[in-house]
């Protein structure tokens, strides 16, 4: 296992600027300042004018609330807050079609950014379309130029005990938040790995076109790996900033995967060509088991309780919302130093197993970080600490009043 406590310079070089030295200056606020759906979920059509403050938003359950959240979510790569399907986001009574577009806010001005479904043309990811400023982009990537979104939602409050494949999702996103390419390459890998899945299944593989897949993976995998490897050094670094004795306990990370143990003791090119070896020498078992069964693919991110020194997995249910609120905030923090704009933040249902201490040293925290945080709830009261730090929405049945 690989307890991060720096990088080497020759496993991994970046031209970021160091988070907690002299070159981190003060970031920019990124804010929507207006959001439209069309035909999203159970909105057939909303508008939104908004300031740059905290956006609080309470009703009862099955509103809508988290619906706006994901929303805003995809406005990043990859499925949103809730990984779903496509043709599941158009409204039931709808075309068909979705859409979303918002008006942002950033330190180059102002940018329209607009994502969403045409009527008829729905399924796989590739049928999503992308708009910057009216004009078509080739992918949900390039959002990334513009803004980056975090988050935090209920399904997540069991990262800790759940499955592993649950903790690298979490982790893939942190990275992709100050890695832009990392999703290129994590998806270059799934696509090579599964090619050599199809391959060691027939009966009598091509070896030259195996040679060619593994060594794809291995430069592929220790590109991931040592992304990764980076991403926790520089969380553990901004952890390390927050005050001792705060609301939120400062968590303990390591990862525990074969390439990112390899990239702790050797370089890039020695993991690499190590990797290789071991895809070559396992083909067997592989094609047995009908799988690869060593890779990035199957790492996991280890976190424990800092001040107990206790495993996540082993803390109240309280402790590690406390824990993962943590982590995000750190998140927020580190992506404002090293993009130089504050991320949006969504939390949906924060208020479940923060006490009222918690609430309120949370809503603190984001007033100073600068961020524009969407936040959910079913009472408003839980909110009353921010004041007029935020600003107010009441949910019902599809449709927003102030």
């Amino acid at each position: 296992m690989a307890r991060v406590r720096g990088l080497n310079a020759s496993n991994h070089t970046t031209d970021r600027p160091d988070p907690t030295g002299p070159a981190a200056s003060a970031a920019a606020r990124a804010a929507i300042t207006s959001l439209k759906l069309t035909n999203f979920r159970n909105y057939a059509s909303l508008s939104l004018a908004l300031d740059e403050r905290p956006v609080v938003l309470t009703g009862p359950n099955g509103a809508g609330k988290t619906n706006l959240l994901e929303a805003v979510s995809f406005l990043s790569p990859g499925r949103g807050i809730r990984g779903a399907r496509l043709e599941a986001i158009a409204r039931q009574d709808g075309d068909g079609g979705w859409g979303v577009a918002v008006e942002l806010t950033n330190a180059a001005g102002s940018v329209d950014l607009g994502t969403g479904v045409i009527a008829g043309d729905g399924g796989p990811e590739g049928k999503r379309r992308v708009r910057i400023n009216r004009a078509t982009a080739g992918s949900s990537a390039a959002f990334l130029d513009h803004l980056r979104v975090l988050w935090l939602t209920p399904a997540m409050d069991g990262l800790f005990t759940g499955a592993p494949g649950d903790r690298r999702r979490f982790l893939d996103r942190a990275v992709l938040a100050i890695d832009k390419t990392h999703g290129t390459r994590a998806n270059a890998f799934e696509r090579a790995m599964r090619g050599r899945n199809r391959l060691l299944g027939e009966p009598s593989p091509d070896s030259r076109w195996l040679d060619a897949i593994e060594t794809e993976m291995a430069e592929l995998g220790v590109a991931i790996a040592a992304a990764r490897r980076e991403w926790a050094a520089l969380t553990v670094a901004m952890i390390g900033e927050a005050e001792a004795g705060g609301a939120f306990p400062a968590a303990l990370i390591a990862l525990d995967g074969t390439l990112e143990d390899d990239l702790q003791h050797h370089s890039a090119s020695v993991a690499e060509e190590a990797y290789r070896r071991r895809l070559q020498a396992e083909r067997r078992r592989d094609a047995a088991a009908g799988r690869t069964l060593v890779g990035p693919h199957r790492s996991d991110l280890i976190v424990r309780h800092g001040p107990k020194n206790m495993p996540a997995e082993t803390c109240s249910t309280g402790e590690q919302k406390a824990l993962l609120v943590g982590l995000v905030l750190a998140q927020t923090r580190l992506v404002a130093k090293l993009t130089g704009e504050t991320p949006i933040v969504l939390l949906d249902e924060i208020a479940a197993h923060l006490d009222e201490s918690r609430r309120a040293a949370l809503f603190d925290l984001l007033a100073r970080l600068g961020c524009q945080a969407f936040m959910t709830g079913t009472d408003d009261a839980v909110f009353a600490p921010l004041g007029d730090r935020a600003q107010r929405y009441a949910v019902a049945d599809g449709a927003v009043t102030a």
